[in-house]
């Protein structure tokens, strides 16, 4: 069964190759979508996938990168839509 969902970290997350860590998780594990830096400081991640493959996404995201502080992690389950992701990327 598959699964969508957006995630917003805040901590210390950005300047810490999280996106980078997070783009390679995602692909280990199979995952589509991107993750992307917002302007407010924190690393927006949308992800889609099977169930158990974006929840271990889910669970690396609560530490992330060897240097980032993940202070919260807010996850919003999407619905499966029409957009397709072909892997999973780095947006700017």
């Amino acid at each position: 069964m598959m699964k969508r969902i957006r995630a917003i970290v805040s901590g210390k997350v950005q300047g810490v190759s999280f996106r980078m860590y997070t783009r390679a998780q995602a692909r280990q594990l199979g995952v589509c979508g991107y993750v992307r830096n917002l302007r407010n400081g924190k690393v927006e991640i949308v992800a889609a996938g099977e169930i158990e493959q974006v929840d271990a996404l889910m669970e690396w995201a609560k530490y992330g990168s060897p240097s980032a502080i993940v202070k919260n992690l807010e996850i919003e389950v999407k619905t499966i839509n029409d957009e397709e992701f072909a892997g999973f990327e780095i947006r700017y």
